[in-house]
C-alpha cells in the first residue's frame, strides 16, 4: 500500500527538531532508520500529518567514552555500534544481540534508538540494555533528563519518552572483562524473536561473582529474570541448570502463531541456561 500523504521535515539539529514537534503536537511522528515506522505508515496503521525526520542531527550519532560509561547516540546505526571497538570491549552483549538483528541492509539503516523507543517486545535491543543497566538521556521542552532502562520500558509499544520529546542517548556502564551472549530463537532467519535471553557475567574462580540476564518477548516489555540472576552468584558451570529453572518466573509471554505462552516458559529456561554458559566461557 501506499502512505496517505504527509508532510516531511528534516531538521538539522536538535533545537530546531524539537521546535517542529512542539508546533506539530500529536500530528507528527519522528523517523530513526525507518525500519519500523515505514512498513506502519505503508499499511496505514498510523497516518501522520507530518514526519520529522532525524537523519540529519549529526550531534545524535557516534559512540563516545564517557569514562564510566560508553555513551551511544539515539541515531547511531546497528552498523555502527557492531564495529565500535568501545561497544565490544566494555559493553560486548549489545554487540552480541546487535549480530542478529535481521540483515545487513537493515543494520546499516535502523538505529539503536529508533528500535528503543519503539518498544517492540520481541526486539533485540531492549533486553541486553535491559540487561546492561543504561540510562536513558531524553530532552523536551522542559531541559534534559535521565531515566534508568528499568522505568524506560513503560508497556507494550510505550516507552518513558513523552509528547515533544526524544531519546538523545543512551549511556551503558561499563561491564569490562564481563563474558556474554545472546541466545535467540527463531524458526525461519531474519525472524523477530520468539523468545531471547541476554546474558552477562562477571566470573571469579570458575563461579559467577556477578550475573545480569534480560529476556527478550517474555511480555509486553523487556524483563529482567531476577530470581535467576540471584540463583547464579556464586555457581560453577555444572550447577547452571537449577539457577536457570526460574527464568520464567514473574513472566507473561505471549501466544501467538509461533508459539503459546506455556511453550515460551520452557523455551526460556533452555535458552538462558545455554546463554550464561557461553557467557562463562567468554
Amino acid at each position: 500500500m501506499i502512505p496517505a500523504a504527509f508532510d516531511y521535515v528534516a531538521p538539522t539539529s536538535l533545537d530546531e527538531a524539537l521546535s517542529v514537534l512542539a508546533e506539530a503536537g500529536d500530528d507528527a511522528k519522528v523517523l530513526a532508520g525507518g525500519q519500523s515506522l515505514l512498513p506502519i505508515l505503508r499499511m496505514r496503521l498510523n497516518a501522520p500529518e507530518k514526519v520529522v525526520d532525524l537523519g540529519r542531527i549529526e550531534a545524535l550519532r557516534g559512540v563516545r567514552d564517557g569514562g564510566d560509561h560508553v555513551a551511544i547516540g539515539a541515531m547511531t546505526p546497528y552498523a555502527d555500534v557492531l564495529g565500535d571497538a568501545l561497544v565490544r570491549e566494555h559493553a560486548g552483549l549489545l554487540a552480541r544481540a546487535v549480530e542478529t538483528v535481521a540483515d545487513p541492509q537493515i543494520r546499516h539503516r535502523g538505529t539503536v534508538g529508533g528500535a528503543l523507543v519503539h518498544a517492540d517486545p520481541a526486539g533485540d535491543v531492549g533486553a541486553p540494555v535491559l540487561a546492561l543497566d543504561a540510562t536513558m538521556v531524553v530532552v523536551g521542552p522542559g531541559g534534559e533528563r535521565t531515566v534508568p532502562a528499568g522505568e524506560f520500558f513503560r508497556d507494550l509499544f510505550e516507552t518513558a519518552v513523552g509528547d515533544g520529546e526524544l531519546l538523545t542517548e543512551i549511556r551503558i556502564p561499563k561491564h569490562t572483562g564481563w563474558g556474554s551472549a545472546y541466545e535467540k530463537f527463531v524458526r525461519v532467519s531474519h525472524q523477530w524473536s520468539i523468545v531471547a535471553v541476554a546474558a552477562t557475567v562477571r566470573v571469579e574462580g570458575g563461579s559467577i561473582a556477578e550475573a545480569k540476564v534480560g529476556l527478550t518477548n517474555m511480555g509486553s516489555t523487556p524483563l529482567r529474570a531476577t530470581a535467576v540472576e540471584q540463583a547464579l552468584v556464586g555457581s560453577s558451570a555444572s550447577a547452571l541448570a537449577d539457577a536457570c529453572a526460574a527464568a520464567a518466573d514473574g513472566t507473561n509471554p505471549p501466544s501467538d502463531l509461533n508459539g503459546d505462552a506455556d511453550y515460551r516458559r520452557h523455551l526460556v529456561t533452555v535458552l538462558t541456561r545455554r546463554a550464561v554458559q557461553k557467557a562463562m566461557e567468554g
